[in-house]
């Protein structure tokens, strides 16, 4: 691999939720040298940040489990398995999509030890904090961090920090939520103690229940349905995703409303829990994650957008580099998802546009930030799909680095067949 003399790095990465940590693998993986830059003290982005302890995307919808994901994707989930989860597909019972259910403390673990087996230089508690940019190249990084700022330069580098953050700082034009500036929906999953892990929960009781807090209670509860439960492995305490509130802007002003109202109700709801449903007489908040679970954020320029209509009719491409198989999920309303399934085979291909930084030459994007529309957008978002939008764009930056291959397309899949991606 030919880079330049002064660079620090051959490739830095921004965030360290599942898009970053299979860019810096990824990367790395190529031989090139690697920085990941996490703003928490923990790897994992919304697992372990928002207690979103499923796994989605990673396979298929339908009456078996096909895998749409391989590679850096799965061997998060072999190493899960080492340190005592099964990481098996389980039907959620409320969608019949497949995922695979975590643990926050195993899975920080878990990350720690694969980004250093394979060497990633790993800066937690660290933000990029300015840019240098020469024309359609970035040079360099300022990383704020606990010891003050420094100066990274790089040959290449990977936005996977979910909000744009990166791409914002170079100057990319970005869109915020929709195409009329509208935000998805937040949610705070909660996870409720204090109950007995023979108990079956009762949904048609939970409804009921719902039903009559609503009269009265303080927070109507928009998921009527009793939301999404689940049942952890190993403590077996239920993670409940019912608390869901409107994001009308990106101002820390509204997040911390939204924190506080989330906190609120989460409160609320286990008080209501306690009081109406045999069973959970002991039931008790156990905990929030350190950050409101956040959907949508900003939405940088990339030379390839992809629409609504790649995803439902499942569009395969020769320049695919990852794939898309979760359904169009969409949180318009605070509490009222809708779903709409792939079509085709049951995946649609990503494009290798997609995760490239418009008119910037050494910029690729993993996970929530890549090139898609509002609809398309409702399908790639997920943590597995991450995985493998992410591997893609690590192994692109390293890619460019290469001066024997410059980042073709052939070249960057035929690397990620060499790491066992699925394309």
């Amino acid at each position: 691999m030919t880079k330049r003399v002064e660079a620090d790095y051959d490739v830095v990465v921004c965030g360290g939720g599942a898009a970053g940590v299979a860019a810096a693998i990824g990367a790395a993986k190529t031989g090139a040298k690697v920085c990941l830059v996490e703003k928490y003290g923990f790897l994992g982005g919304a697992a372990t940040t928002s207690q979103v302890y499923a796994y989605c995307g990673l396979y298929q919808q339908g009456s078996r489990p096909i895998k749409a994901v391989e590679g850096i994707g799965m061997e998060v989930i072999d190493e899960l398995r080492r340190h005592g989860l099964d990481g098996e597909p389980f039907r959620s019972e409320t969608t019949g999509n497949w995922i695979v259910l975590l643990d926050g403390e195993i899975l920080k673990f878990a990350l720690d030890n694969l980004v250093c087996r394979y060497g990633v230089d790993v800066k937690l508690h660290t933000r990029i904090a300015s840019v240098a940019r020469t024309a359609n190249r970035l040079e360099a990084v300022t990383l704020a961090g606990m010891g003050g700022r420094t100066r990274v330069v790089a040959e290449a580098f990977v936005d996977a920090s979910g909000d744009a953050n990166l791409a914002m700082l170079a100057g990319v034009p970005f869109r915020t939520g929709d195409c009329e500036g509208k935000l998805q929906a937040l949610t705070m999953p909660i996870r409720v103690g204090g109950i007995s892990p023979e108990l079956n929960i009762d949904r048609a009781a939970l409804k009921t229940a719902i039903e009559r807090y609503n009269e009265k209670g303080a927070h109507p509860i928009q998921r009527t349905d009793g939301g999404i439960i689940i049942r952890l492995p190993l403590s077996h305490d239920m993670l409940w995703m019912t608390v869901d509130v409107d994001l009308p802007d990106l101002t820390s002003e509204s997040f911390t409303s939204a924190e506080m109202e989330a906190r609120v109700r989460a409160h609320d709801y286990v008080a209501m829990l306690r009081r109406e449903i045999s069973g959970f007489e002991r039931a008790y908040l156990v905990a929030t994650g350190p950050q409101i679970g956040v959907r949508e954020t900003r939405h940088p320029a990339a030379r390839y957008e992809m629409a609504g209509e790649d995803i439902v009719s499942g569009r395969l491409r020769d320049d695919g580099i990852a794939r898309a198989a979760w359904p169009i999920e969409l949180h318009g309303e605070a509490g009222k998802p809708s779903y709409t399934s792939i079509g085709g085979i049951g995946y649609c291909h990503i494009p290798y546009d997609a995760i490239r930084a418009k008119d910037l030459d050494n910029l690729w994007y993993g996970g929530r930030v890549i090139g898609a529309d509002p609809n398309a957008y409702g399908s790639i978002r997920v943590m597995g799909t991450a995985f493998a939008t992410g591997q893609a764009a690590g192994v692109a930056a390293a890619d460019h680095v290469d001066a024997d291959h410059r980042d073709t397309v052939t070249s960057v899949q035929a690397r990620l067949h060499g790491q066992n991606a699925l394309i």
